[in-house]
């Protein structure tokens, strides 16, 4: 993870000052039509692998092969779905609807249908990241994870030092990038697990079962994404690719953050799906309870540095930093802290398996935040409100998804508020207390103050929260792998 956030940010710095503000707020546009749905891959991946955990569990080889084989199957079909969607709409959107410049048209085309590539690779290798994940294979996703950051290096280096059209380099270099880190998890999977190898077995009976579980992911996910790639959408029509750059540099954080903390999920999620279905929900409601305390306390400690100090972050990493790319890097970080904090309920409902109903209402919640940012924005609001509303919005869903898991689970209202919520607030609110504090001791401009607050908010966060939000027994655990240590 460190790695990754590392060669990431430089990648990130190399190609902005290589594409120049214009062409990356294009690609951010342009791409943003179709990989939006690749926060659709994450769901999705979330369903297929509590088939293919319960699968292990199970222990019949046999239907396991056939879980995997229906899971490459639905994803082809999504597939094609987003070939069709993209050949059709998503031109038609590119060529009447979007503020690109005129001269740069042709680019944008190109980078379109790379996307389109690189989302479908993605999309083919979720039922092989799904099984490793099943396994719990972790050191094959911070060694391949790891090659996917240096690929996205090398396609800056090369990108900043081509003297062909930057723009379309960067789009197809990207997609070739994809097609060997995605291949790395299919040759891996084929290497170690049985159940992805020989002639692939679908069952149509399973394929509508899974299919209703993911096409109702899908439902959640692409909420989100109108939500976000959306609002993306949005900007551009009522403000212009400078509005697109200044949300894709915040988007770059983002993703940043969104992988780390995937990564961490990805330690908890199977561990839950197997306790619950395993019938042991006691400790399945203890890990839905503490990951969402422990995913607090990392994603905002990673945000206060940049609640204090984004723009000489941004001006350290980047160098050119589009107006507003601060602000909107600000509540970017806000917004996922709200949206992933709770995620783990989502893991609670999956592992249950019947999903309609919870995202059928959740989404009705959560799609409230786009046509409300339609309406600010048409009288006259500025760019910011969209992250106000989804703020405000998903504060809202949080409440009614706890109400649905404790509904559908049993998990206890009392106990997440009192396990999860309430450990949150003393070291959160402590640290932001000190950190504001020493911040107004610090010199104005000194490019070494974020160095500072990093260090001392981590500090200040590990001694708040073992002193209030920390139970005994965790505390116990914690003091026995340091003397083992």
């Amino acid at each position: 993870m460190l790695v990754m956030m590392v060669v990431g940010l430089v990648a990130s710095r190399v190609i902005l000052q290589a594409l120049g503000v214009t062409d990356w707020g294009v690609y951010g546009a342009v791409s943003g039509v179709v990989t939006g749905f690749m926060l659709v891959m994450n769901t999705v991946a979330s369903a297929i692998t509590r088939y293919i955990t319960v699968g292990l569990g199970e222990g019949d080889r046999e239907r396991l092969k056939t879980v995997f084989g229906t899971s490459v199957t639905i994803m082809a079909a999504f597939c094609g779905l987003l070939v069709l969607l993209t050949e059709t709409a998503g031109l038609w959107y590119l060529y009447h609807k979007m503020a690109i410049p005129p001269e740069r048209m042709g680019a944008a085309a190109h980078v379109l249908q790379a996307s389109m590539i690189m989302l479908i690779l993605n999309l083919l290798s979720v039922p092989y990241t799904a099984v490793i994940n099943a396994h719990e294979h972790m050191s094959a996703y911070a060694w391949i994870s790891i090659l996917e950051a240096i690929l996205k290096l090398g396609v800056a280096a090369l990108v900043w030092f081509s003297s062909a059209d930057r723009l379309i380099l960067y789009a197809w270099l990207l997609a070739l990038a994809a097609l060997v880190s995605r291949g790395a998890y299919v040759l891996y999977s084929h290497a170690h697990f049985e159940e992805s190898r020989g002639p692939l077995r679908a069952s149509i009976p399973l394929a509508r079962e899974m299919g209703g579980f993911t096409g109702w992911n899908f439902v959640g996910s692409a909420t989100y994404m109108l939500n976000t790639q959306g609002i993306n959408q949005l900007m551009n029509l009522f403000f212009g690719v400078g509005a697109n750059a200044a949300r894709g540099v915040a988007d770059k954080v983002e993703q940043v953050v969104r992988q780390f903390a995937t990564n961490i999920a990805l330690a908890v999620n199977p561990q839950l799906t197997k306790s619950y279905v395993g019938g042991n929900r006691s400790y399945a409601y203890e890990l839905a309870c503490k990951a969402s305390k422990y995913y607090f306390w990392v994603l905002w400690s990673l945000a206060l540095p940049f609640l204090f100090e984004a723009e000489t972050i941004l001006r350290l990493w980047l160098g050119v930093v589009p107006p507003g790319a601060a602000l909107f890097t600000r509540l970017t970080l806000l917004c996922f802290l709200v949206d992933f904090t709770p995620s783990t309920l989502t893991i609670l409902e999956l592992a249950k398996g019947s999903v309609k109903r919870y995202y059928l209402i959740t989404s009705a919640v959560a799609v409230l935040v786009f046509p409300l940012t339609w309406a600010m924005y048409a009288l006259g609001f500025s760019a910011k409100v969209g992250y106000l509303a989804f703020i405000a919005v998903y504060l809202v869903k949080s409440a009614v998804m706890l109400w649905m898991v404790h509904v559908d689970t049993g998990l206890p209202v009392k106990k997440y508020l009192e396990e999860a919520i309430l450990p949150m607030l003393a070291p959160s609110f402590l640290t932001l207390a000190f950190l504001w504090h020493l911040w107004h001791l610090l010199p104005d401009g000194a490019w070494w103050n974020f160095l500072v607050l990093a260090a001392l908010d981590v500090l200040c966060m590990l001694l708040a929260a073992w002193a209030y939000g920390l139970t005994k027994g965790e505390k116990n655990y914690l003091l026995s792998k340091i003397k083992r240590a």
